[in-house]
C-alpha cells in the first residue's frame, strides 16, 4: 500500500475537502434522486385509474398516504440517529439504509396488492437510517474545522441533494408516466444501487468518521439490539395484520396520528428543555425564540410541501403541457417534470442569495432573522396567490405553465429566506449541549410540515376547479398573515436573541 493509500482521510483531499465529502456527496445525491423519483410518482400513481395502471384511489386517499409516509420518514429519522449512535454506527446505518430503499422502490415495482404499502414501509426505516447519518458523517469529516471550510464542505453536500432531486423526476417520472408506473419505481430504486455500489467502492476514503457507535457497557448494547429487533418485529407484525384486513386501516386518521405525535414529542421536548434542562434567564429567551421559528417552519413546509400533492395534481388535470408534446405519444410532456423546477431555481438562486445578504450587511441593511423568516412566509403566501389566478383561468380550460413556475419561484425564494437561515440560526442559539437534539426538532418541523401538505392537498384534489381557487385563497391569506404576524414580533425576538446576531 502505497503512503498516499495509508494517509488518514483528513490527508486526502477533493477540491480543497476530505476525500470522504466525494462519497457522502454521491450517496446523498444517488439517494435524493430515490426519494424525489418516488415522490414525483406517489400521487400521481395512487389516483391514476386501474385500467391505466394505477391504483385508482381517490385524492383523498392518496394525500393521506402521502401524508403518513412523508412524515413516518421525518419521524424514523430520530430513530435511525438513535440506532447509528448506539448499535451499528454512522457508516452502517448509510449502508444497510441504503439495502432498504432500493429495496422498497423495487418491491413496489412488483404488480402486486400487497407490493406497495410493503415497499413504503421499506422506503420508510431505510430513509430513517440513511437520512439523518449520512448527513452526521459530513460533519465528522469537519470535526476539527468548523470554519469556512466546513461551511463550504456542507454547501457542496446541499448541492449533491439538489441535483439528484432535479434529475429524479425527469428520468424517473418520464418513464413512470410514459411507460408504466412501476417501471419508474424501479428506477429510483436502481439509482439507490448505483449511490450503494460507489458508497461501498470510496467508503474507506471516510476513515473513522462515523464507523463505530458510542462507547456502551456490553450490557447497554445487548438491550439496545433486543429494542431494535422488537422495533423491526412491530413494524412487520403491523404490517402483515393490516394487509390481511384484521385491522381496519383508516389513512386519514393514521396520517393525522402521526402529525400529532410529532406535535407532542416537539411540545414535550422544549417543554422538558425550559423547565428542567438547567438553563439561565438567556439561554431560556434563545430556547423561545427556537421555538418560534420551529413553528414558522412547520408552517411554511405545510405550504411548500404541495409541490408532491396539489401542484402535482394540478399539472397534471389543468396545465396545458404540450410544450415538447410531440416527444411523447400523449403530445403532452409529463407532470411530474415540474417537479424538478424547485430544485433549479435552489442551484441557479443560492449563490446570489449568499452574495445579497452579505452586501446588506457591509451596509448595515441586513433584516435580521425572524424578519429573513417573515419574508419566507410572505413569499409562500404569494406564490399561492399566483396559482389562485391559475386556478380561476383553469375553469374554462387550461392554464399555460407559466403559473407553475411563477408559484415554484415565490417559494423557493422563500425557502432561500428561511430555510438555511433557520438552520444557522438553531446551531448558534442552542446550548451546546442540545444543539443535536434542537435539530432534531428542526427536523420534526419538516415531517409535521409533510403530514399537512398531504392532508391539504387530498382535499385540494378532491374539490372541483370551481372550488380550487377557494383552496387556494385561504392559504394565500394564511401564508401571508403568518409573515406579517412574524414581522411584527422581529424586534422583540431579535432582542430575545440576545447577541447572537
Amino acid at each position: 500500500m502505497s503512503n498516499m493509500e495509508s494517509a488518514a482521510p483528513g490527508d486526502k483531499e477533493w477540491f480543497g475537502h476530505p476525500r470522504g465529502l466525494f462519497t457522502l456527496f454521491m450517496t446523498e445525491m444517488w439517494e435524493r434522486f430515490s426519494y424525489y423519483g418516488g415522490r414525483a410518482l406517489l400521487v400521481l400513481f395512487m389516483t391514476a385509474a386501474v385500467s391505466e395502471g394505477g391504483l385508482g384511489f381517490d385524492a383523498k386517499t392518496a394525500g393521506a398516504i402521502y401524508a403518513l409516509y412523508a412524515g413516518s420518514v421525518y419521524l424514523l429519522a430520530l430513530w435511525g440517529g438513535w440506532v447509528a449512535d448506539r448499535l451499528m454506527g454512522q457508516q452502517n446505518a448509510v449502508f444497510y439504509g441504503g439495502i432498504l430503499i432500493a429495496a422498497g422502490n423495487f418491491v413496489i415495482a412488483i404488480p402486486a396488492a400487497l407490493s406497495f404499502y410493503i415497499g413504503l414501509v421499506f422506503i420508510i426505516v431505510g430513509t430513517g437510517l440513511l437520512k439523518p447519518n449520512v448527513s452526521a458523517i459530513v460533519g465528522d469529516l469537519y470535526k476539527n474545522d468548523s470554519g469556512a471550510r466546513r461551511d463550504a464542505g456542507f454547501s457542496i453536500f446541499y448541492m449533491g441533494i439538489n441535483i439528484g432531486a432535479f434529475i429524479a423526476p425527469l428520468i424517473s417520472g418520464t418513464v413512470g408516466e410514459t411507460t408504466t408506473w412501476r417501471l419508474g419505481f424501479a428506477t429510483a430504486g436502481t439509482a439507490m444501487v448505483l449511490g450503494l455500489i460507489q458508497y461501498q467502492w470510496t467508503r474507506s476514503s471516510l476513515g473513522d468518521a462515523g464507523a463505530k457507535p458510542d462507547d456502551r457497557s456490553d450490557a447497554e448494547r445487548a438491550r439496545g439490539w433486543k429494542m431494535f429487533w422488537a422495533s423491526i418485529a412491530a413494524v412487520i407484525i403491523a404490517v402483515v395484520v393490516s394487509s390481511l384486513g384484521y385491522i381496519p386501516l383508516d389513512v386519514d386518521f393514521m396520517a393525522k396520528t402521526v402529525g400529532a405525535i410529532i406535535m407532542g414529542l416537539a411540545v414535550y421536548f422544549f417543554l422538558y428543555v425550559l423547565v428542567l434542562g438547567g438553563l439561565d434567564t438567556v439561554e431560556k429567551k434563545r430556547i423561545g425564540v427556537i421555538a418560534i421559528f420551529v413553528v414558522a417552519i412547520a408552517i411554511f413546509w405545510g405550504g411548500f410541501e404541495q409541490a408532491a400533492t396539489t401542484f402535482n395534481l394540478f399539472a397534471r388535470d389543468y396545465t396545458d403541457r404540450s410544450f415538447l408534446g410531440g416527444l411523447f405519444d400523449s403530445g403532452i410532456h409529463p407532470a411530474t417534470w415540474y417537479q424538478s423546477i424547485n430544485p433549479v431555481f435552489i442551484i441557479v438562486l443560492s449563490p446570489g442569495f449568499a452574495w445579497f445578504w452579505v452586501w446588506l450587511a457591509q451596509r448595515n441593511l441586513e433584516p435580521s432573522t425572524p424578519a429573513k423568516f417573515a419574508l419566507g412566509l410572505i413569499q409562500l403566501g404569494l406564490g399561492f396567490s399566483v396559482i389562485m389566478f391559475a386556478a380561476k383561468l383553469a375553469i374554462d380550460s387550461t392554464v399555460a405553465p407559466t403559473w407553475l413556475l411563477l408559484t415554484y419561484l415565490l417559494h423557493t425564494t422563500g425557502e432561500l429566506c428561511i430555510s438555511p437561515i433557520g438552520l444557522s440560526a438553531v446551531t448558534k442559539l442552542s446550548p451546546h449541549r442540545y444543539v443535536g437534539q434542537m435539530m432534531g426538532t428542526w427536523f420534526m418541523a419538516a415531517g409535521f410540515g409533510n403530514v399537512v401538505a398531504g392532508l391539504i392537498g387530498g382535499h385540494a384534489g378532491s374539490v372541483g376547479v370551481e372550488e380550487l381557487s377557494g383552496v387556494f385563497m385561504d392559504m394565500t391569506m394564511f401564508g401571508v398573515g403568518a409573515g406579517v404576524f412574524l414581522f411584527l414580533l422581529s424586534k422583540p425576538i431579535h432582542n430575545w436573541m440576545s447577541g447572537v446576531e
